[in-house]
């Protein structure tokens, strides 16, 4: 049987017209597949699913994985002998090849995710084509026929709000598409979320996209600007992704923009794990992902409750495989059908809430700027010689970072270098007066363990 990108795209439309029953057969098929494949190709989970059944379509059976273990085993964790923690790292940390193809074959991404730990992913054809194949699917039921027609007409501009200057995912994607070239190329525009907000602002009213698509805290602060008539576009589409949202937040982004708008929630290991629907629930692709919600025990948590965290199996990526895998996330399963009618799983989201940082300005006017956390999130990713960091907001117009150096950096040499790029980021929003002071504590966990980011003053 042949994935071609046409080919994924009739099977998805297949499954979804089948119903529930032939979606979870391709789930139990393809994960009985990635498992054999994980098994013969990764010395890393050979020895871990040694005295598991030849076959297992049941992911409880198999052990639960974590972002930190599997960093740990990188090179024993890949399928693919010529991928290496070193050789992927040193990749990662060239801004010049963002887009390219690492080994001549995959896309690299980096993120540090909200657990602020940064993560190296490689990601195989087949995920990038399951990605775009479910993305298509998903925009087509979102704008209707007639939706797709009139973004036709309007030319099909999306406009791609990302974090750039790395190998985020988003990024790196896009530099891929523009490289490769191709009729996809024309029809997309990205814009830096670190682009000063007027900029911005001024940006997207001369480009006049069909469709804006971007991280959720960038698209409510444009929310902001549109309803404060600096910013007047009229997409077809806004779909925020990347933090979770609420209907009071979809409903006012659609009242700013006069539009549909919907939501995504997904992450680097599983970008195409799920996408909202008009009742305002997620729906999981669950015939290329497995979601599990469970308690702390890694229990099954029954439908209806918000879990203690989340499994995840990513059923696409051969080269690096997430299998049973523990996002960190809250997550509510779906008692019954949803009244939109589809039959995959439907889920609300209760963790990874992004937080707008908010400055006075320094001009005594009383106004403010507000700055995505992915501003500075991705500033901090994107520094080599960081484990781990913590941006806390600590007085109207003060910053504290705290900062785990990764083994073998110069602390004083990568507090240079991040000194200097929050100064440009604050200076380049008329944020000047703003101090940002070194701590000397590393970052802090919550009570529940996990490291916030950003934290905005309370």
């Amino acid at each position: 049987m042949s994935e071609s990108k046409a080919w994924l795209g009739r099977d998805i439309r297949r499954a979804r017209k089948q119903g529930t029953a032939a979606i979870m057969q391709r789930q139990r098929d393809r994960l009985a597949g990635m498992v054999a494949y994980a098994r013969a190709a990764s010395p890393f989970y050979r020895k871990l699913y040694r005295g598991l059944p030849d076959r297992v379509e049941d992911p409880a059976l198999l052990p639960v994985t974590d972002k930190k273990t599997l960093m740990a085993h990188f090179d024993n964790w890949v399928t693919d002998r010529d991928v290496t923690h070193e050789k992927v790292r040193a990749f990662a940390d060239d801004p010049g090849l963002i887009g390219q193809r690492f080994a001549g074959k995959y896309l690299v991404a980096t993120t540090s995710g909200t657990s602020g730990r940064r993560g190296l992913f490689v990601l195989d054809d087949r995920y990038m084509d399951v990605g775009s194949a479910l993305i298509s699917r998903a925009l087509a039921s979102w704008l209707g026929p007639a939706g797709i027609v009139r973004a036709a007409v309007r030319g099909g501009r999306f406009a791609h709000l990302v974090a750039t200057g790395g190998h985020y995912a988003s990024f790196a994607g896009y530099s891929r598409v523009i490289r490769e070239g191709g009729r996809r190329g024309k029809l997309l525009r990205a814009f830096s979320v670190h682009t000063p907000m007027p900029q911005l602002v001024a940006q997207l009213n001369a480009y006049r996209p069909a469709v804006t698509i971007g991280y959720t805290s960038t698209i409510m602060l444009l929310t902001a600007e549109q309803e404060a008539g600096r910013l007047h576009i009229r997409p077809l589409l806004v779909l925020p992704a990347g933090e979770t949202m609420t209907t009071h937040d979809t409903d006012r982004i659609a009242r700013a923009f006069r539009t549909t708008a919907r939501t995504a929630y997904a992450a680097t290991e599983c970008t195409y794990l799920s996408h909202s629907c008009a009742e305002g629930w997620y729906h999981v692709n669950s015939d290329w992902a497995v979601l599990e919600p469970v308690d702390a025990d890694h229990r099954p948590t029954p439908p209806g409750e918000f879990s203690h965290t989340l499994l995840i199996s990513n059923l696409a990526n051969r080269v690096q495989p997430f299998l049973r895998y523990d996002l960190g996330d809250s997550v509510l399963l779906r008692p019954g059908p949803c009244p939109c009618g589809s039959p995959l799983a439907a889920i609300r989201v209760r963790g990874r809430a992004g937080d707008v940082l908010t400055f006075p300005t320094g001009s005594g006017s009383g106004g403010h700027v507000s700055l995505s956390p992915l501003a500075f999130g991705t500033l901090f990713d994107r520094t080599p010689g960081i484990e781990l960091f913590q941006i806390e907001q600590t007085a109207p117009s003060a910053l504290r970072v705290r900062m785990l150096p990764a083994a073998g950096a110069d602390p004083d040499r990568v507090w240079r270098t991040v000194l200097q790029e929050l100064t440009r980021l604050l200076t380049g929003n008329g944020l000047g007066h703003v101090t940002v002071q070194r701590a000397e504590e590393p970052p802090r966990q919550t009570p529940g363990g996990k490291y916030r980011t950003v934290i905005p003053l309370t």
